[in-house]
């Protein structure tokens, strides 16, 4: 039955945030081997676990926005991500434009056009549709 998705209580917080922890070190050591597509996919593939704490979705965005900050060639980015990462990415896309940040705004815009050319209508449909998948 959809909507009926078993979510992480609060008092696992501190076990998915040591996660979330542990995925950013390993994205920052990426970043500084300068492999900003290879941080942004470690980012979007290892997705906490779904929870209603806003700290949880909060530590995971300041990691994924890293990630997604640090990506200068978006059309390069594209070559090297696969697919399966697009309805992801968009979601955090709108999470970024969310955060009304000038500047993250602008980064979120400009990946946003690109990959709706490169996966349609139907990725923004299906991020914006996900009501359970709220990061």
């Amino acid at each position: 039955m959809a909507g009926t998705e078993e979510f992480v209580e609060a008092d696992n917080a501190e076990v998915i945030i040591a996660r979330i922890e542990h995925k950013s070190r390993k994205i920052e050591s990426l970043l500084k081997q300068f492999k900003p597509v290879e941080a942004l996919k470690t980012a979007l593939e290892v997705s906490p676990p779904k929870t209603r704490d806003e700290r949880c979705k909060s530590a995971n965005w300041i990691v994924v926005h890293r990630a997604i900050m640090a990506i200068k060639d978006v059309d390069g980015m594209f070559s090297l991500l696969d697919p399966e990462y697009y309805d992801i990415l968009m979601k955090y896309l709108y999470r970024g434009l969310y955060a009304a940040d000038r500047h993250t705004c602008d980064q979120c815009l400009r990946i946003h056009e690109k990959l709706t050319e490169k996966a349609g209508l139907g990725c923004t449909l299906r991020a914006l549709a996900d009501t359970v998948n709220i990061f």
